[in-house]
């Protein structure tokens, strides 16, 4: 911040007053009442307000230099990114992907046979009740009912995830749904699971216009980290600095 503002005042580079005195106003009223005001005033600027004057002029030529030599040039325009959309294709593509409910009932393990027969009739009521619900929260209100699995405190929702993370018996029965639409009963090993497809989203690659406003976003975050470095770097180089 110093070597900023070294430069900007070897550039002779000012702040308007009517900026300052704005800025002063609108620092005032960060303070709840005049006491607390003064209280500061007195702690921190020793009672003298032309000091407060001069740190808020400061700090607005600081804040100058960083909009010109580091914002404006920081600027991602859309055909910018456009171009590197293009030329990193494998950064916007996506694996298939399901985003699921479940409803799962898991026996103990060696319960005997009547916990497995109980089992069964608690999957086959599920199966029936899920496949009456009309909707997402229906089906997740029944899955915090009824679901053993973790995912029936978030009414049975596993969110988006990739095909190679599922096992397969839910993916072949994902695939053969429509969006909202619930499956028969499945079962994998000792536990009954059936399931109501949220979304299902094939493999390829995001639309440009998809991800513009996200890719904007990084690579000015991206640049304007690499300019602040650049030019710090310039600033110390050229400057003379002492330790005392």
């Amino acid at each position: 911040e110093e070597l900023l503002y070294q430069e900007g005042k070897r550039r002779n580079l000012s702040v308007a007053p009517e900026r300052v005195a704005s800025s002063q106003a609108a620092f005032r009223k960060q303070f709840p009442d005049n006491a607390t005001y003064e209280q500061y005033m007195g702690a921190e600027m020793k009672g003298d307000k032309q000091v407060l004057r001069e740190k808020i002029r400061r700090s607005l030529l600081i804040e100058r230099m960083l909009k010109t030599e580091v914002a404006a040039k920081a600027k991602v325009m859309p055909l910018e990114a456009k171009a590197y959309y293009i030329k990193n294709p494998k950064q916007f593509h996506h694996a298939e992907s399901f985003r699921i409910q479940t409803i799962s009932i898991i026996p103990p393990q060696n319960g005997g046979a009547d916990i497995e027969k109980e089992a069964r009739k608690r999957a086959g009521d599920a199966v029936k009740l899920a496949k009456a619900t009309k909707n997402y929260r229906e089906f997740g209100l029944l899955a915090e009912k009824m679901s053993d699995d973790d995912w029936h405190v978030s009414m049975g929702d596993r969110k988006e995830t990739e095909a190679s993370k599922l096992p397969p018996e839910i993916v072949k029965a994902a695939l053969a749904l429509k969006p909202g639409q619930v499956s028969d009963l499945i079962q994998l090993g000792g536990c009954y699971t059936v399931l109501r497809l949220v979304t299902y989203t094939p493999a390829g690659k995001a639309p440009f216009a998809e991800v513009k406003a996200k890719l904007q976003s990084d690579l000015h975050k991206q640049k304007t980290q690499e300019i602040r470095a650049a030019l710090g770097e310039k600033l110390r180089k050229n400057a003379k600095i002492e330790v005392l």
